[in-house]
């Protein structure tokens, strides 16, 4: 409270100790790699110790927190701070964001003090838990009275209750709002002191991590200062020249500002020539006469097409496209592709689910969804094998299969009870992962090559989509238009509640919402509607869901449905669409 008043230096002296005392902990650990176990361990114990000490420190200041964000939503600052229970995200993160109020600035260097020290536990945890491991009984009387037997012969799982990493997640997901609103307002605090968050990305919003995402490419970009990446090339083979130009540039060339010409054209490429070829090129890339890319589900997304084998040399022209994709975020640019969610998550390096096949076969998706929710003992001729009709069916009336063993002798091992989660885990793995492997492996090897991996793993799958695609213009009026309602009416006061709930949403949560429903953010050029289901035009539904009336709102994206259970107040609708829209990533289709 000290820190609050008018004038007050108590955070910053606060935090120069503690950025003191982990500079000198860091000499510490430097010691103990080289050699000098004993003073190591000292620095060790100091910072555990004066974690211990302040305890109340950190409790008081999540409690000014807290009390901060009380008085904010009594004075309906919704702009600035909203839905205090739920996956809260900040209103207006795509825009500009109010002052915050006074007296919160005070609190920054406490909470930047409070980083430093957990950032410096978590580091030193392990070194104390491999240390740990290797005393023994006799190590442990000579230590007694030292600093060093404080946490020797506590044990390591006292010292776990003040592990940095604990403690952080706890508190980084109490205030994660407040967080995020001093990010906003100063983006280089996610570099320096709050640079922790990057280790739990999931508490950072999409707007924070696309500014530090952009300013990490500019460093990345300066530190490496490339002459401008000259291309000529004409439109009726944008694809074969741009691909014969760029497929043998040194990755470090690719990261020089693109300068396109059009041959017989005349114009300066100031900028708008370089928008127009990434959109004319990703037409033909991902155009079904390529033979790279194929459509599933909805028509909306793509995937790689396994029959891109029949294009001569179609591992390099996928190394290329990685490289294309990749080059137009080092830029900036955005695309008008959308890809599905399992290749996202392939990009991102995220096992894929048996979840994600429902974007490509919902049917078989169901069936598999069946073998989990009930007895299998009764199917004798399910083995770890999938015979030629059903593997040509799945995989995008693929011409050319034979029977594929998930395991090695599956065709004669039976599924049974026990084994029938690796049995469709292993069905989802080879739906969406080994029967493209070739194209996606060169696809990331493209890709890798500008974007650092442990840079674009800060994004979820729906995130990326909305990196490389940009965030949707959504007509709230055209979608509202084109919904069309099952076990509810245009009347209904819960039907009523979610548009009003559904204006006040950012760009953002638009997005995600879209997303939710319908399984990308793209939206239909002719409008909403001409929105596209599994089986062909399929309109916005919003469905009466049966059962509980607490339970999360699902989706069936297949058929771009939201089941919306009857809650009893707009208050209740808000906060549980917005924690499905943000929290709810995978498993509530067909619930």
């Amino acid at each position: 409270m000290l820190g609050l008043s008018a004038g007050s230096m108590a955070g910053a002296a606060v935090l120069r100790v503690l950025q003191t005392l982990s500079s000198l902990a860091s000499t510490g650990l430097d010691s103990n790699k080289n050699g000098g176990d004993d003073e190591g361990q000292e620095e060790h114990a100091t910072m555990w110790k004066l974690n211990v000490a302040l305890e109340p420190l950190w409790k008081e200041l999540s409690e000014c927190i807290s009390t901060m964000e009380t008085e904010l939503t009594q004075s309906s600052r919704s702009s600035v701070i909203s839905n205090i229970n739920i996956g809260e995200q900040i209103q207006g993160s795509s825009s500009s964001s109010p002052p915050l109020p006074p007296g919160t600035q005070r609190l920054l260097p406490f909470i930047e003090g409070f980083f430093v020290l957990c950032e410096k536990l978590q580091a030193n945890n392990q070194t104390v838990q491999q240390d740990h491991s290797s005393v023994t009984a006799r190590e442990v009387k000579e230590s007694a009275g030292t600093s060093v037997s404080l946490y020797t012969k506590c044990g390591v799982d006292s010292y776990r209750r003040f592990d940095g990493s604990v403690t952080f997640a706890r508190f980084a997901e109490k205030h994660r709002r407040l967080l995020n609103a001093f990010v906003r307002q100063n983006p280089g605090l996610l570099e320096k002191s709050l640079s922790m968050m990057l280790k739990a990305p999931r508490l950072i919003d999409f707007d924070n991590k696309r500014a530090y995402f952009r300013s990490r490419i500019r460093q990345q970009h300066d530190q490496h200062v490339s002459g401008p990446l000259r291309i000529s090339v004409r439109r009726a083979y944008v694809l074969e020249d741009s691909y014969n130009q760029l497929r043998m540039r040194p990755s470090q060339d690719l990261k020089g500002r693109l300068n396109v010409h059009f041959q017989g054209e005349e114009g300066i490429d100031a900028g708008g020539l370089t928008r127009e070829w990434y959109q004319v090129l990703s037409r033909v890339i991902f155009d079904k006469g390529a033979l790279l890319f194929t459509t599933v589900g909805n028509n909306a997304t793509f995937q790689p097409n396994p029959n891109s084998v029949y294009q001569t040399e179609h591992l390099s022209y996928f190394r290329f496209v990685g490289r294309v994709v990749a080059k137009a975020l080092f830029d900036g640019q955005l695309l008008d592709v959308y890809f599905t969610r399992s290749f996202y998550k392939h990009i991102l390096g995220v096992k894929v689910t048996y979840h994600d096949i429902e974007a490509v076969d919902p049917d078989y998706y169901k069936n598999l969804k069946w073998m989990l929710e009930n007895d299998v003992s009764d199917i004798p001729d399910l083995t770890f094998s999938m015979d030629a009709d059903e593997e040509k069916h799945i995989l995008y009336e693929k011409t050319e299969v034979t029977d594929y063993e998930l395991k090695p002798g599956g065709r004669n091992i039976r599924v049974t009870e026990e084994t029938k989660h690796e049995y469709v885990d292993l069905v989802a793995d080879h739906i969406l992962t080994n029967a493209i492997r070739p194209q996606i492996n060169s696809f990331l090897e493209g890709f890798d090559e500008l974007v650092p991996r442990e840079l674009i793993s800060i994004f979820n799958d729906k995130e990326l989509e909305l990196l490389i695609s940009g965030l949707p213009e959504i007509d709230l009026d055209d979608l509202k238009a084109n919904a069309e309602y099952t076990g509810y009416t245009a009347a209904s006061n819960v039907v009523q509640w979610f548009w009003e709930v559904v204006k006040g949403f950012n760009k953002e949560d638009m997005a995600r919402l879209l997303q939710f429903v319908t399984g990308t953010s793209k939206v239909p050029l002719e409008g909403f509607k001409a929105l596209q289901g599994i089986s062909g035009p399929q309109r916005f539904q919003i469905h009466k869901a049966y059962g509980a009336p607490e339970r999360l709102p699902s989706a069936h994206t297949c058929f771009n449905q939201l089941d919306l259970p009857e809650y009893s107040s707009k208050e209740q609708l808000q906060e549980r669409l917005l924690l499905a829209i943000h929290e709810a990533s995978e498993g509530f289709g067909f619930g």
